[in-house]
């Protein structure tokens, strides 16, 4: 199911706002009512009235206005799925999302840049196949091999220092994970990039590890994202920078880009280094390297024929409308009659 509208959900805002000026308006009624007359006064003056017509007329009406924005929304449901032959690389990026990439060198840190460059190096592609993998002390798999971008940059957006709870950057790990997520045997351009600023705990370049990933045809490019004067790590709570993280010693950490790290990784997978400082030209440059490999062709299901649902929703946000229209205020006559409550010779 894909959204033709999707702007329009923020219409949605405006319902729990009714809930409320229809809460508040009921008891100032109620006060009001209490003011005038008692409740069994207000009966006999009005014997007709229902008290459940009120809300239930409210209910429709909210109803109503929420398929009505539904229908703006204009769902599309895919109605054949199809395969479709395309030529591409596979590609996997390893994002650090250690407590270092929360420095603010780069703006508005480097986790959140790592993301924007992620995805508008995704924006830049055409029929290439991409994965995710999020790494801090330890990797984990964030997306496996799609051709659905939509669905990439929704997983990237969700990643934050928190999703791992053990700390640290080990690159090793995201390399061993990655080694085992191109699940295409025959894909003869494996491209990896690792985005981070290079701050390995481990304290060594993963020699052996790279070359097991060469061996599987996986070509390594870096990203360095941060800056090699350093920057402090702040903790925050509800955005507000409240201290900065310190060592054992009491000093403030400053967190550095580890350029010679990040550039000895590129040579050994046989890839290259790229500064993350200008988005355009990281992607500038990432475009013109995938564009001189080989592209595999490869197979993948896709929906196809997606069909307008919005009348479906517009049907119905009439109907409840109609039906608010139809229900009146006042007791129905035949319920009247069947005097539920005993009260037709009250008083």
């Amino acid at each position: 199911m894909i959204y033709d509208q999707p702007s329009y959900f923020y219409l949605l805002i405006a319902l729990p706002v009714m809930v409320g000026l229809y809460i508040v308006y009921t008891l100032w009624k109620q006060r009001k009512q209490a003011r005038f007359a008692r409740a069994e006064n207000l009966k006999l003056l009005a014997p007709n009235r229902s008290l459940f017509k009120s809300p239930l007329k409210f209910v429709l009406q909210l109803l109503g206005f929420t398929c009505l924005i539904l229908a703006l929304v204009n769902p599309k449901i895919g109605t054949k799925l199809e395969t479709v032959k395309r030529e591409g690389v596979d590609i996997v990026f390893a994002v650090d999302v250690s407590k270092s990439m929360l420095a603010e060198d780069i703006a508005p840190n480097r986790l959140e840049k790592s993301k924007r460059l992620v995805s508008e190096i995704i924006n830049g592609l055409a029929s290439d196949r991409v994965g995710i993998i999020a790494y801090a002390g330890q990797a984990y798999p964030q997306l496996p091999i799609t051709t659905d971008y939509g669905a990439a940059k929704m997983f990237l957006q969700s990643m934050n220092t928190d999703m791992l709870s053990s700390q640290g950057t080990a690159i090793e790990a995201a390399l061993e994970l990655a080694s085992t997520y191109f699940n295409d045997e025959d894909q003869t351009n494996r491209v990896l990039f690792i985005l981070s600023d290079g701050e390995d705990h481990s304290g060594k370049v993963p020699v052996e590890r790279i070359q097991l990933a060469r061996e599987n045809n996986i070509r390594i490019y870096t990203i360095g994202v941060g800056k090699t004067k350093g920057s402090p790590i702040p903790i925050k709570s509800r955005g507000v920078t409240e201290r900065f993280k310190k060592d054992s010693e009491g000093e403030v950490v400053l967190s550095k880009l580890n350029e010679e790290v990040m550039i000895e990784l590129a040579q050994l997978g046989g890839g290259r280094y790229l500064p993350g400082l200008d988005t355009e030209e990281v992607v500038e440059q990432i475009q013109e390297e995938l564009a001189q490999m080989d592209k595999k062709e490869f197979e993948a299901k896709e929906f196809a024929e997606y069909q307008d649902q919005f009348q479906w929703f517009l049907g119905a946000g009439f109907l409840f409308l109609f039906l608010d229209v139809l229900v009146l205020d006042r007791k129905t006559e035949w319920l009247r009659k069947l005097n539920l409550f005993n009260d037709r010779n009250h008083g």
